[in-house]
């Protein structure tokens, strides 16, 4: 039997980036491998959960450059953004949010396709960038619902 000649894929920079998040990298390309989730654990930046519906209508609002990465659970109806370790205090106010404490396991498909009804709406890219917690803060509102324009004020 001849030797395989074809190389192995190289994995998406966005798929490295978040396996090198988790505690065992090698372990959760093994598990995206065999079609499943990750754990990634949460130190290297903070996971933002909230309705899916609210991050969707989020997306729509923010400017396509300041966008970070976003996972979605369509059956649990969830989402969440990827958003710095110091985001606590920039998102306190926001009501629709959850930050998730450092280190909760994210369970993650790879960057590139679905996994267990969770894809990447926005995936990363494999930069570290996430997303800038002022703009998520700006767009869902201190109390999460819709913003009236100023004029309405008067």
């Amino acid at each position: 039997m001849a030797a395989s000649t074809r190389k192995a894929a190289e994995p998406e920079p966005g798929d490295t980036w978040l396996a090198n998040c988790a505690r065992r990298p090698q372990l959760a390309h093994e598990v995206w491998e065999m079609g499943g989730l990750a754990p990634i654990h949460c130190t290297q930046w903070l996971a933002a959960e909230t309705q899916l519906v609210t991050a969707l209508q989020a997306v729509r609002r923010l400017p396509t450059r300041e966008r970070g990465p976003l996972l979605m659970d369509f059956g649990l109806d969830t989402a969440w953004w990827l958003v710095p370790l110091d985001a606590a205090e920039q998102l306190a106010d926001v009501r629709l949010i959850t930050l998730r404490p450092h280190g909760w396991p994210l369970h993650c498909p790879p960057t590139h396709r679905a996994a267990a009804g969770r894809v990447w709406l926005e995936a990363p890219d494999g930069s570290g960038r996430v997303i800038d917690p002022v703009y998520l803060a700006a767009v869902l509102g201190p109390g999460g619902g819709p913003r009236l324009p100023a004029e309405a004020f008067g």
